[in-house]
């Protein structure tokens, strides 16, 4: 019997075909596992890009003091909607309390009774970096165009069903609840050290000066770059080589260089940014009155 070709997706219907693929057997094996989530739990939950691995390794080092043992930093602070379907147990103890998680849901659709933190990124950056991430790894680099790939992320394609603009207003609604903390990502590379301070106090983490340079060097993109394989979805990567069909040695790098806020201006073409301009005018600025993300960013730390 001929053994199936692996290759990576080489059109968006490919992609759309490989992608459902994944996310029916990841439904199905968090709705015969789902968790249970505690008062204290932590839950990071922004859109796809938006900050969450700098957010998943702030998280775990201030609640462990530094710990750096392990493969993938989603096996230590673990992947609601993907956990269940990598033999995780999302109910169990974690090495160090709070528990903590991740996820791309939004406030709709996550599970409710945890606290939240909810990194907003630029829509433009957050695309750009969509686009690279899914290159080398979900799909064959230079077969498929930013402009095709833009009709699933605009029209909200994701894994979660939901698209940026509705992830984003769900959260801006809840903003003031006191278990609910926003922050921005171009905020976050900013100012680390504020940040630091205001996860930890949200998270109920007691924190000194020690611990917090150690956090700053810990979450760093010099020193995240130097230990990428800790966040390059190792388990993810594993399962979609070895039950999704991809050929071995995919790109699956979540940090890299050049990705840091405003960098879409280098490669977005002006067409696109366009069309996230006009979406933001329609589901943003029409609803909510921010002209500009940068206006939106503004209101959310007029207060902080």
């Amino acid at each position: 019997m001929a053994t199936a070709t692996r290759q990576r997706a080489r059109s968006m219907d490919e992609f759309r075909t490989g992608q459902q693929k994944f996310v029916t057997a990841a439904r199905a094996a968090y709705a015969a596992a789902p968790l249970c989530p505690l008062p204290t739990d932590v839950i990071i939950s922004p859109y796809g890009k938006c900050g969450t691995t700098m957010l998943q390794q702030a998280f775990h080092t201030l609640r462990t003091g530094g710990d750096m043992d392990f493969d993938d930093v989603s096996r230590v602070v673990p992947w609601i909607e993907m956990a269940p379907i990598l033999g995780i147990d999302l109910n169990a103890p974690q090495r160090a309390e709070p528990r903590g998680f991740k996820s791309h849901l939004s406030y709709t659709l996550v599970p409710k009774g945890a606290r939240y933190v909810v990194p907003l990124r630029d829509p433009k950056d957050a695309f750009v970096s969509m686009y690279r991430f899914m290159e080398g790894w979900f799909l064959e680099p230079g077969t498929v165009p930013m402009e095709d790939f833009f009709e699933g992320w605009a029209s909200g394609g994701g894994p979660e069903g939901e698209g940026y603009f509705s992830h984003l207003l769900s959260w801006w609604a809840v903003r003031e609840q006191p278990d609910v903390l926003l922050f921005t990502y171009a905020n976050m590379v900013r100012d680390p050290a504020g940040h630091l301070r205001r996860l930890a106090a949200f998270a109920g983490i007691p924190l000194d000066d020690a611990l917090l340079e150690l956090a700053l060097e810990r979450t760093s993109r010099v020193y995240m770059l130097a230990n990428k394989d800790r966040f390059d979805d190792a388990m993810m990567r594993e399962l979609s080589e070895t039950k999704g069909g991809l050929p071995p040695g995919s790109d699956s790098a979540k940090v890299r260089a050049g990705s840091e806020a405003g960098n879409h201006r280098d490669e977005l073409p002006h067409a696109l940014a366009e069309r996230i301009d006009d979406l933001w005018a329609e589901k943003v600025a029409a609803p909510l009155g921010f002209a500009n993300f940068a206006a939106l960013e503004a209101e959310l730390y007029r207060s902080a």
